[in-house]
């Protein structure tokens, strides 16, 4: 594994550093909607898969999925996140019935709401090209560019890619000791390697998210330490998404078991987003817009204490 990047030893709230709630950055755009570094985005979960680690099938069925999207939608979701196959092992689940799983409620929600942004969470490039066909505007991929043809899917369909980080596993593993020099550094320099292959592939620049995958492919304390130093992923300027609800670095933290983990969440939500983080993957849309909201009001205050800037 590499050493430290050097330089980047961040500290939460170091004010010598850039500002990490604005920080450097480029826009997001995503179905005509822009967010400027300093927005925030919210990432509603929506499960079609009978055996989700956290609601255990609650939204596979059609009817669920789309009273979950409409909750959603109405606690403040800005995108709609639609998976089809549990991230870890589990049952497998071909091409054909991951796309039948997501596809037709793609279509069904672009029909109910015309202006939210729908994702689709896929490493797999047919499935993206169905969903996109269906009315998806962006592409999660959890794997770390896994299928080596999902970049080419996102650019021919003009579709944003979340460019993230799973320490070389295969889909649906789990790791055996993960083990880093620097995982900060690691992360930053494979996320925005893979954002530079998706440019080369042709996905639009304003579409490229990068996400440091807490939990895949590290243990609990690579996921803090990626939690703590936040800052350093924002300072590339690509928009870091953040993919924390309620995983196991959170219960093993606390000692909570999955249904008890939501203030957990909301912690760590609200640290990533201090320090600059842009969108947020959540199972409760409701309780991420106000812990986000605060965030914003407790930026405002800083940035009224400060001016005018001395000199």
């Amino acid at each position: 594994m590499r050493g430290r990047l050097p330089g980047k030893e961040s500290h939460l709230f170091d004010s010598a550093r850039s500002d990490p709630v604005t920080g450097p950055g480029r826009t997001l755009r995503l179905r005509g909607r822009e967010w400027p570094p300093g927005a925030f985005a919210i990432m509603a979960v929506i499960n079609r898969t009978p055996d989700s680690f956290f609601d255990q099938g609650a939204t596979y069925e059609f009817g669920a999925a789309l009273a979950a999207a409409d909750r959603a939608v109405a606690d403040g979701a800005d995108i709609l996140d639609i998976g089809g196959v549990k991230a870890g092992p589990g049952e497998e689940v071909g091409v054909a019935e991951e796309i039948r799983r997501v596809a037709g409620l793609v279509a069904a929600l672009r029909a109910r709401y015309p202006d939210v942004v729908i994702s689709v969470d896929t490493w797999r490039a047919p499935v993206a090209g169905a969903a996109a066909r269906a009315g998806a505007d962006l592409v999660n991929d959890a794997w770390g560019g896994a299928d080596p043809a999902l970049a080419k899917v996102a650019a021919s369909h003009g579709l944003g890619l979340v460019c993230s980080h799973a320490g070389g596993l295969l889909p649906r593993t789990r790791p055996h000791r993960p083990a880093y020099a620097d995982v900060v550094g690691e992360v930053r320099e494979y996320v925005t390697a893979l954002a530079g292959r998706a440019l080369a592939a042709g996905v639009r620049p304003d579409g490229i998210i990068i996400d440091p995958a807490h939990d895949f492919g590290k243990n609990t304390w690579h996921s803090l330490e990626l939690t703590r130093r936040t800052a350093d992923l924002a300072a590339t300027g690509w928009p870091v998404l953040v993919a924390a609800s309620n995983k196991d670095f959170v219960g093993e933290t606390l000692g909570l078991p999955v249904t008890e983990r939501a203030e957990g969440s909301l912690a760590v939500l609200a640290v990533c987003a201090w320090q600059g983080a842009r969108l947020f993957r959540v199972h409760d849309a409701r309780a991420a817009r106000d812990a986000l909201a605060t965030v914003t009001r407790l930026r405002e205050a800083r940035q009224a204490e400060e001016w005018p800037p001395p000199g």
